[in-house]
This record gives structure tokens, C-alpha cells and sequence, in this order.
């Protein structure tokens, strides 16, 4: 785990670690970074394309979800401004913590260490910028388009391609009289954006499930995913 943006020199300069522009390849696959099976319906083409920027609203444990698949791919991603980050949840939650670098407060540099990050990695997390001028928003959205990286922005993002939120929270595992263990969670995700995202979707998820995973919510025996590798 990376927990420095000066590293990001010495990762690209690992025999077979490029930066995202350099990973890309000219094939349809390509442009898609794989997400857990129960998170693909919020996605068009049912994956992260390269190039987007995705807010995510109202719960940080979707973020790191969306993390999940294509760090166990393979995939390198950034995640900064959120200095309370729980690794333990997201390695839970199937992230590769081999292949995330930190940079829990970027603190005046915002935007620089935002760009750096942009240009290193596959998967850029942004915590929330409540102050974030819509005119450096788009500045930054146009890098991300440029350089091919996915840009999950926690909160609200001027401009996202897709725009992710989470409500109708229930928590499992406390009996009546306040005793027990939370077991898992019943969300509502719903997805709206614009072109192939335009329509909108929702999708009822275990976020996390009893193995603090992912479960599509709709099944009657709630498979559990797979995230071990």
C-alpha cells in the first residue's frame, strides 16, 4: 500500500506498471474497468468507462465496491481527501490493498495532487470537495477524459457522467430489544447521468452483506459475492 503521491514516479517506473493513458488498448473491453457482478446494472455498458467522472452519493462503502474488480484485475487506483478511509472495510468489500495509494490530505494542493493522481493511476477517489469551483470541476473532468482514468467523486461532482446515491438504509441483526451483532445492510442504489445513463436505475443491494460484501438484494437466497480472488 502507497501512502505517498511522491510515489507515484516509482510506480510507473515498475516493469509493467504504465499510467492509465498507456494502459489503454484499442478494443471495446478496454474502455471498461469490471465492477462486482450486483453493481453492474448501475452502469452503462455495466462497468466504469475510462474517461468518466462518477459521483457517488451517500455512502462510502459503494465507492470502495466500485474499487473491488478492477484492483483485483489488475487496475491501480488513487484515493485522497478521505483521511478516515477504512482499509479494513474495503479489503472486506474485496479491494486489493496491494494496489491502492493513499494520500489522505492533500490540504492546499488539491487540485495539483488531483491532477498527478489523474495521469498515474486507473482509478482516481476524490472525498468531498464541498468548495470545488465548477470551472476547475470541469478542468479536472476534461484530464480525466484525456488520460482515460475513472474519477469517483464522493459527493456531489458538477457535470458527472453518472451520478450514484444511496438510500432506503435497513440494518440486519439487532433484535427487538437493541441487542446483537449488525449483520448487513438493505440499500437502494440508484444510478442517473447523462447519454446511455440518462434513463435512470436503481438497484436493491446488501451494502455490506453478512461477509461484508456485496449481494444483489433481489435474489431469495441473496448470493453472496465471491471476493476472495
Amino acid at each position: 500500500m502507497v501512502a505517498v503521491p511522491e510515489a507515484l514516479a516509482g510506480l510507473t517506473a515498475i516493469p509493467g506498471v504504465g499510467t492509465a493513458a498507456q494502459l489503454r488498448e484499442p478494443s471495446a473491453d478496454a474502455e471498461l474497468l469490471a465492477v462486482l457482478p450486483p453493481l453492474a446494472a448501475l452502469l452503462p455498458g455495466g462497468g466504469l468507462r475510462r474517461g468518466s467522472t462518477i459521483a457517488v452519493r451517500g455512502a462510502t462503502s459503494l465507492v470502495l465496491a466500485l474499487l473491488a474488480a478492477a484492483t483485483r484485475d489488475g487496475s491501480w487506483a488513487a484515493v485522497t481527501g478521505l483521511p478516515e478511509l477504512g482499509l479494513a472495510a474495503a479489503a472486506e468489500l474485496g479491494v486489493d490493498l496491494e494496489r491502492i495509494a493513499l494520500v489522505p490530505d492533500p490540504g492546499a494542493e488539491l487540485v495539483p495532487v488531483v491532477s498527478a493522481l489523474v495521469d498515474g493511476f486507473d482509478v482516481v477517489v476524490l472525498g468531498p470537495a464541498r468548495n470545488m469551483p465548477p470551472e476547475t470541476a470541469r478542468r479536472l473532468a476534461g484530464r480525466v477524459r484525456n488520460r482515460g482514468t475513472v474519477l469517483l467523486a464522493v459527493g456531489h461532482w458538477p457535470g458527472a457522467d453518472v451520478e450514484l446515491s444511496v438510500s432506503g438504509r435497513r440494518w440486519h441483526g439487532l433484535t427487538q430489544d437493541g441487542h446483537g451483532h449488525l449483520r448487513s445492510r438493505d440499500v437502494v442504489a440508484t444510478s442517473r447521468g447523462r447519454g446511455a445513463a440518462a434513463r435512470p436505475r436503481t438497484v436493491p443491494l446488501q451494502l455490506p452483506a453478512p461477509e461484508g460484501t456485496v449481494a444483489d438484494a433481489t435474489r431469495p437466497e441473496r448470493r453472496l459475492v465471491e471476493v476472495a480472488g
